[in-house]
């Protein structure tokens, strides 16, 4: 069975996420201004909050008090040890997996 999408169900289907989003937007939003004092997170602040990521995720589930990325961090730079830290670009990656096996 195949399903042709016509034109404008494809442009109403569109609009409709659009709206849905737009409307999104405007909920009713936390103030996080009592996060956002204190110690500021930089590169090395967001390295070690790659490191643990993983083990920040599982604990979020269970506790209000833990998330996985600082909401007090300098931007870019904390942006980017948390990518490195958290094996986003595969640095921490393994030879194993590309090597060819000789049968």
């Amino acid at each position: 069975m195949k399903i042709r999408i016509q034109s404008k169900q494809l442009i109403s289907l569109f609009i409709l996420i659009t709206a849905a989003l737009a409307l999104n937007s405007c909920a009713n939003k936390e103030i996080v201004t009592a996060c956002l004092h204190g110690h500021v997170y930089g590169f090395w602040g967001g390295l070690l909050h790659g490191f643990i990521a993983p083990v920040d995720l599982i604990l979020m589930f269970f506790r209000d008090d833990i998330t996985v990325f600082a909401q007090n961090n300098n931007g870019a730079w904390y942006a980017f040890g948390f990518l490195i830290g958290s094996g986003g670009w595969g640095f921490l990656g393994g030879k194993g997996s590309s090597r060819k096996r000789k049968d």
